[in-house]
């Protein structure tokens, strides 16, 4: 998805990527793993914000080619890290990645409570 994200899915659609992204996750973890699958879920949006922060950082220019937005949002951050935007997004996108291991961790819990543990 990082690499997707650069230049092939625009910003207006990624959130449907993500959907179906955050629901096959949670169904594996849900199927695979014993037991803590809101932590599970939690700790895999958290490795996976590792490598998509470290994509979007080494690929700017393309990132926010396609993601004006993001681009923008650059600019109300506070003066020291607007004049180094890959810094801004090295130090925000942990913030992501908390956010969205919230999300994946309560899709793995539901999903626990839903899907078949018979392997």
């Amino acid at each position: 998805m990082a690499f997707a994200t650069v230049s092939l899915i625009p910003q207006n659609i990624e959130p449907i990527f993500w959907v179906v992204i955050f629901v096959f996750c949670a169904y594996v973890i849900a199927k695979v793993c014993p037991g803590k699958y809101f932590l599970h879920g939690f700790f895999v949006s958290l490795v996976n914000c590792v490598w998509i922060v470290a994509v979007h950082v080494i690929y700017y220019k393309n990132y926010t080619a396609h993601h004006p937005e993001m681009a923008s949002m650059a600019n109300n951050m506070p003066a020291s890290l607007t004049t180094h935007p890959r810094l801004a997004m090295a130090v925000v996108g942990p913030v992501f990645g908390i956010l969205s291991g919230i999300i994946l961790g309560l899709f793995s819990f539901i999903a626990s409570k839903i899907v078949n543990k018979n392997v």
